[in-house]
């Protein structure tokens, strides 16, 4: 698809990463700029300079990790020129955990439940929060997420186990150690 933009200007190639990753973008732009209508103006943005610059495309390693961090870079821009913010740390980034994707194990777990989980992500730290939604609800690896967020991995690892953990007590479930086999 990438190829296709770039090199031979298909425009439907274009729609098709335009509705696969709009949704997702929106949400990440919006743990920034905290208002829904800003965040959908900062990925029809980043998707116009996209276009724009479709022909640079090729170069990009990882279309997927530069779109999150192209998303964050004309977010923070906007904040900036807004001069809302001097700095923004992720400690004090709000995120909505409302996801546009359903699968079958939601579904299946009770109305209860589902509610403690949700209560329990929503009370976790921000730096939490957003690392948990970027793994468990965007699908992101712990390397792309460092590019993203400009973090490193061994935080991120460290930061979703902190998640889990919590969400782990607030459902009253848990963790249990693999046990090893004796000898």
């Amino acid at each position: 698809m990438q190829r296709r933009i770039s090199l031979h200007d298909d425009e439907s190639a274009y729609k098709e990463l335009f509705l696969h990753f709009y949704e997702p973008l929106v949400q990440f732009a919006g743990s920034f700029v905290r208002s829904a209508q800003i965040a959908e103006e900062v990925v029809s943005d980043v998707f116009i300079n996209i276009w724009q610059g479709r022909r640079r495309l090729t170069a990009v390693n990882n279309l997927r990790v530069y779109l999150y961090v192209s998303t964050k870079n004309v977010a923070l821009k906007y904040l900036l020129q807004q001069q809302k913010k001097n700095a923004l740390s992720l400690d004090a980034l709000e995120l909505d955990m409302e996801s546009p994707h359903y699968n079958p194990e939601e579904q299946l777990i009770s109305a209860e439940l589902l509610a403690k989980f949700e209560q329990a992500v929503s009370d976790l730290p921000p730096r939490c929060k957003i690392i948990f939604k970027l793994i468990k609800e965007d699908g992101l690896r712990y390397k792309e997420i460092a590019e993203i967020l400009d973090i490193s991995v061994k935080t991120i690892d460290n930061q979703l186990a902190i998640a889990l953990a919590r969400i782990a007590r607030a459902i009253n479930t848990s963790l249990k150690k693999p046990q090893r086999l004796q000898p």
